[in-house]
């Protein structure tokens, strides 16, 4: 991996691992390109999410980066550019122009659209729901994902894995949408339900969600009347699937 520019450490400040997708954004775009953080919760179910922020104002949402010189950003795609930024040899963005505005693109459509998707499938990572039937709108969502999907694809030239050859901030943002889309059984074509597979079988994504785990809840958020299947045990990949893993 390239050296870092900046070798502070960042804060990082984020929720609850096993609902909050925007926090899991926030910490991969660190934890996958090798930038020094510390991680710090906010309590978003514990009712404390208004003081816990304070210290960050006007930030009020998670995830909430502090630079090492106290700078606080809030945003997602604010963050992700001001790492690409501080950190150019990190690697955050795909190399070539036309795959590097494509991810832009690509991360700024999932900032501020799909909100059939969000609103009735929220993210959890306990488990699969079975039997869940989408509405016509989330549908609509997933076609257009899987249109940005197919389209990235066709820029990189890349069939299998990273959507841009190199995993990237585009994987990082769409990570959260292959949870949902395993969380829920959302219907995706063969090559983009192996996409999200790969994308959950990371070993950063599986670190996430083995502390996430360690956090009960009573009631459990956004709970369904459906029946459930055990999350896929990523750990028991064969070797090899694993090895395409690894490289990211």
């Amino acid at each position: 991996m390239a050296s870092i520019v900046c070798p502070m450490t960042y804060d990082l400040f984020i929720g609850d691992r096993l609902f909050s997708s925007w926090s899991m954004r926030g910490w991969l775009m660190l934890e996958k390109f090798g930038i020094p953080f510390q991680t710090h919760m906010i309590g978003l179910y514990s009712g404390t999410m208004a003081k816990d922020m304070e210290p960050l104002a006007p930030a009020r949402l998670v995830p909430a980066l502090r630079l090492p010189d106290g700078t606080v950003v809030g945003e997602s795609l604010a963050i992700s550019e001001t790492l690409a930024e501080r950190h150019p040899g990190a690697g955050l963005w795909p190399d070539d122009p036309s795959a590097r505005a494509t991810a832009r693109w690509l991360c700024a459509e999932m900032t501020t659209g799909f909100h059939a998707l969000r609103r009735e499938c929220p993210m959890q990572l306990l488990h699969s729901y079975m039997g869940f039937e989408p509405a016509a709108e989330t549908r609509a969502d997933l076609d257009r994902i899987e249109s940005l999907w197919r389209h990235a694809r066709t820029v990189s030239g890349n069939e299998t894995g990273p959507l841009f050859g190199r995993y990237s901030l585009a994987d990082v943002f769409y990570t959260p949408v292959a949870a949902r889309i395993v969380g829920y059984g959302l219907p995706v074509s063969a090559q983009n339900r192996a996409y999200c597979d790969v994308l959950l079988a990371d070993p950063a994504v599986l670190r996430w969600r083995e502390e996430a785990l360690q956090v009960t809840y009573d009631p459990f958020p956004y709970q369904m009347d459906l029946p459930t299947a055990p999350w896929p045990d990523y750990e028991k990949q064969p070797d090899g699937d694993r090895h395409g893993v690894n490289a990211f």
